[in-house]
């Protein structure tokens, strides 16, 4: 019966990718990529038992009492599996919960109890959880650079446990750019490629994910805008240096925001950066009027707020 809940639960929750808001980096991040009973950590352990158990019987004759002993163990070890599964899906429940109410830091406080999890989607949102903690205004320049690595810890952690998760691939690449801007101009250069990768792969698992579509957006504007110093570099490190342009960076923020309208002030304020980029004054002033009109919810809105106002007095 216990069984039948979680699986219940676990259907319910896959009927949907998306949820509030979110991610990363920037917005509040979508949820998703639930884990399933079948897979992952628990189909493994289900596989050893049940390898376990042939062996078993095959090297002794059992009595009938001690039979059904070892089947009650069985039994009672796969109730403690789905138990502990319920308990990670109640964890995440209250995660999910924290996160959409910018509770950031209650939110870091009980996922930090499970950093030895062996649960992907506890260890990615985790990794998002460090990645928030790190934009608070009262944390130190030394403490956000401590949170970042610790954030693609995780965030590696949660890829090898379930890499079919677009949310793992998503919070890897933004955990490795985080990291990139400790380590210089050359190593963040040096791991564009597999950022870019790894945000194809989140858009190629949930093409209807808007924050993933606006990261790759921000990743073309990116290396569409780059200082000719940083091209030199680029240059030297690879044969065929990363590079985009303005209309590729474009049509990512349009797709994201055809996806969900309005989800995150930041692909507002880039859409109009880009159309300033592209010399098409009347789309750019739109779309900074849109960043700074709508109703800011976090600290990071604040900010987009401001810069929207102060290119739209520029123009």
């Amino acid at each position: 019966m216990a069984l039948g809940r979680t699986a219940a639960r676990c259907w319910l929750r896959s009927g949907s990718f998306l949820e509030s808001r979110f991610f990363c980096e920037a917005p509040r991040m979508k949820s998703g990529c639930r884990r399933q009973l079948s897979s992952g950590h628990g189909g493994k352990w289900r596989g050893e038992v049940f390898e376990k158990s042939r062996i078993f019987r095959r090297g002794f004759t059992f009595s009938t009492l001690s039979y059904l002993g070892y089947n009650a163990y069985l039994v009672i070890s796969q109730s403690a599996m789905v138990h502990a599964d319920v308990k990670d899906d109640e964890v995440i429940d209250q995660a999910d919960y924290l996160y959409r109410s910018g509770e950031t830091e209650k939110l870091y406080q009980l996922l930090i109890e499970y950093k030895n999890s062996e649960n992907g989607q506890l260890l990615w949102r985790l990794a998002r959880a460090l990645h928030d903690l790190a934009q608070l205004s009262h944390i130190s320049t030394e403490k956000k650079r401590q949170l970042a690595y610790e954030a693609l810890d995780y965030a590696k952690k949660a890829l090898e446990k379930d890499a079919a998760c677009y949310c793992v691939h998503k919070w890897y690449a933004i955990s490795l750019s985080d990291v990139g801007d400790y380590e210089g101009i050359n190593k963040k250069i040096a791991s564009a490629f597999v950022i870019k990768e790894h945000f194809q792969k989140a858009i190629d698992l949930n093409p209807k994910d808007a924050t993933s579509l606006h990261l790759m957006g921000i990743w073309c504007y990116t290396f569409a805008d780059m200082p000719w110093y940083q091209r030199n570099i680029a240059a030297v490190l690879f044969s065929t240096p990363p590079s985009s342009t303005y209309e590729e960076a474009l049509r990512y923020f349009q797709k994201a925001e055809n996806v969900e309208p309005n989800f995150y002030s930041k692909n507002l304020l880039f859409l109009g950066k880009t159309y300033m980029k592209l010399n098409n004054k009347k789309m750019a002033l739109l779309w900074l009027t849109k960043a700074k009109d709508r109703l800011p919810h976090t600290e990071e809105d604040k900010q987009v707020q401001k810069e929207a106002l102060g290119l739209l007095n520029s123009i």
